[in-house]
């Protein structure tokens, strides 16, 4: 049967990436200094002002506004004919404590002091949040994930690469990109549509931008087989893209969250990630679903997988965990939540500890997508449970 399923991603440029990079930059800031800091950090940008508000309870100091400032020029906003520079803009700075009453399920695992540090026991560690989260993972590529979101990425970066490195000259630092691909049955066929949107200047001439932008972007992307005659290449579909980032349209945080994950395929929990410490479980109850998912894939249990795990504040043990293999399964979706029990520990202390969380890690993976990620080397995305999980299963 044939089907269509689209992914959309977007550039380090794009508002919204802008505040999720900011918001992990200053995470990245407190960790390095204080892996136990609990962050919960968000920022707005708009024409000429980026405001970061918040909760941060830690012993080190953070020059936010510098750190802000950083992200903003490392981006490329350097220029103030964008309509947002790095060292004219205004930075607001609103932060307060973490909230006694979040903190007291959260702090219960602080067993005692000797000569000042404090001693953990990581098992007692309760959620920071109620919540649920999904992990997912499927064999059709080699990353794990859908095909469409792996492109969708894949087209950005390359978009902010030519950009960076002046090959296509002109650009500027907001764009997008969206992949539809054609299946048949759950196996990918052909492109149907592929899209770009890329910031330019104004004495651009679009012909030329879109000639450019699909030799050197697209077709060093999307694999040549899966192009044909009749798929529809897009760039630029208005014909002028000169205004754009915070100047044309307000950024928040954790407004991305479909392409922080699986571009739409799979469902969400509603939490984003980006300005969260590990003790949220928004984020590290998210990874963990991530690494459980994936190497259940891996050990051939299904062919796609999603995982379920539920939390309520200040409780250790997940409330549920839940399986669907989407028909793909190979033995009985109980039997694999009994394999998940037994191969994973998914209290929250214990995902910080075996996932090594509370490192400054997270500003590389605010853009581009935190899964799936090949060129990085993320403990989530480890296949270090596979043969323990195809014993169980009595696999080979």
């Amino acid at each position: 049967m044939k089907k269509l399923f689209t992914s959309e991603s977007v550039t380090e440029g794009h508002p919204d990436k802008i505040c999720d990079q900011i918001s992990d930059a200053i995470l990245d800031t407190i960790l390095k200094d204080d892996p136990r800091g609990r962050v919960a950090v968000e920022a707005l940008v708009t024409n000429g002002v980026c405001v970061v508000a918040g909760e941060i309870t830690t012993k080190t100091y953070v020059d936010i506004p510098r750190v802000v400032r950083s992200v903003i020029r490392d981006i490329g906003y350097t220029d103030a004919e964008y309509g947002f520079q790095w060292e004219t803009s205004g930075v607001m700075v609103a932060i307060q404590e973490q909230s006694g009453d979040i903190a007291r399920g959260v702090d219960s695992y602080v067993k005692g002091r000797e000569g000042g540090i404090v001693k953990e026991d990581l098992t007692k560690l309760g959620a920071g949040d109620q919540g649920l989260m999904f992990g997912f993972a499927t064999a059709e590529t080699p990353e794990y994930m859908p095909l469409p979101i792996v492109l969708a990425h894949k087209l950005t970066q390359k978009l902010a690469q030519v950009r960076k490195s002046g090959l296509v000259r002109g650009l500027r630092p907001d764009g997008k990109s969206q992949v539809t691909v054609e299946y048949n049955g759950e196996k990918p066929k052909r492109i149907h549509t592929v899209l770009i949107a890329a910031q330019h200047d104004a004495e651009i001439d679009p012909a030329k931008l879109e000639s450019e932008l699909t030799k050197h972007v697209i077709r060093k992307v999307i694999p040549k087989k899966l192009l044909d005659k009749k798929t529809r290449i897009l760039v630029n579909s208005t014909g002028r893209f000169v205004k754009g980032g915070p100047q044309a349209d307000t950024g928040l945080t954790g407004r991305k969250i479909i392409v922080d994950t699986y571009g739409g395929m799979g469902r969400h929990g509603g939490g984003c990630f980006s300005g969260k410490d590990p003790s949220k479980v928004d984020r590290s109850g998210s990874y963990m679903a991530r690494y459980v998912a994936k190497n259940l894939v891996a050990a051939g249990v299904a062919k796609k997988l999603e995982v379920q795990i539920a939390y309520a504040i200040g409780v250790p043990e997940p409330l549920s965990v839940r399986v669907d293999t989407f028909g793909t399964g190979r033995i009985a979706e109980d039997a694999i939540v009994a394999i998940i029990n037994k191969v994973f520990d998914l209290r929250p202390g214990m995902i910080i500890k075996n996932l090594n969380l509370r490192r400054p890690i997270y500003r590389q993976v605010s853009v581009y997508g935190h899964f799936g990620r090949n060129d990085l080397k993320l403990p989530w995305e480890k296949l270090d449970k596979v043969r323990e999980i195809k014993k169980l299963a009595r696999l080979r």
